[in-house]
């Protein structure tokens, strides 16, 4: 496993960072809890468009013709892959483990959370004070996304990046009762309460925004155990 901070790549998958198997405090504030997590690796960045042109090529054009058109703009190339539906965003993952020959997913809420929180609960990525020149948000009239190296300052203590703002990301939990998923992360039209990491917002799977994106975890081969 990649010691923190440090990455692990593979073409299919970009750059993956490693959160150490240990016990997090996630959770709201008033209503957190401690969990245990193994080891995981966490995609670095939101999974980018650059990413997604070879998957769209081999999976078909894209149902949402707005990112068909971002696909083909050069000049986002570096930003978040949106428009995915929560099964797209699954399948992405599926076709990924096939050309990286390793098992690729959704990072589930509580890894997403503690990879951006880190082992002292930091309400944002980067510390306890909100900072708009960290991150994609309403704060820093960020109309529209950003390049995902564009923040490196807000990286969170494990070395993920855009884990507050810019876009939202679905992640692997099972659905609620009403079959409804959940995003994490807020994007750049929210505000500073919007992108704690703590926040976990229910989403319709089956629609297909401007503002929601995913990132990869993939399994490490360890025999590390939770503390």
């Amino acid at each position: 496993m990649a010691p923190r901070g440090q990455s692990a790549s593979r073409a299919e998958v970009g750059d993956l960072v490693a959160l150490p198997g240990a016990r997090y405090r996630v959770g709201e504030p008033g209503e957190e809890r401690e969990v245990a997590l193994a080891p995981v690796l966490i995609g670095r960045y939101p999974v980018t468009n650059d990413q997604l042109v070879p998957y769209a090529a081999g999976r078909g054009a894209p149902r949402d013709p707005a990112l068909a058109r971002r696909l083909e703009a050069p000049h986002l190339g570096d930003h978040p892959a949106t428009g995915l539906t929560f099964d797209e965003a699954a399948d992405f993952c599926a076709w990924a483990s096939i050309r990286a020959a390793v098992a690729v997913r959704l990072p589930t809420g509580d890894e997403w959370e503690a990879a951006a929180r880190g082992g002292d609960g930091r309400p944002w990525p980067w510390g306890e004070s909100f900072d708009p020149g960290r991150c994609a948000c309403a704060e820093a009239n960020a109309w529209t996304t950003a390049p995902v190296g564009a923040h490196r300052g807000g990286a969170s203590p494990c070395g993920a990046e855009q884990m507050a703002g810019n876009v939202w990301e679905w992640v692997g939990d099972p659905p609620d009762e009403d079959g409804w998923r959940r995003v994490r992360g807020g994007c750049h039209l929210d505000h500073a309460w919007g992108v704690r990491a703590s926040r976990s917002l229910a989403a319709d799977p089956a629609r297909a925004t401007a503002t929601t994106g995913f990132r990869l975890a993939v399994d490490p081969d360890t025999d590390e155990e939770v503390p």
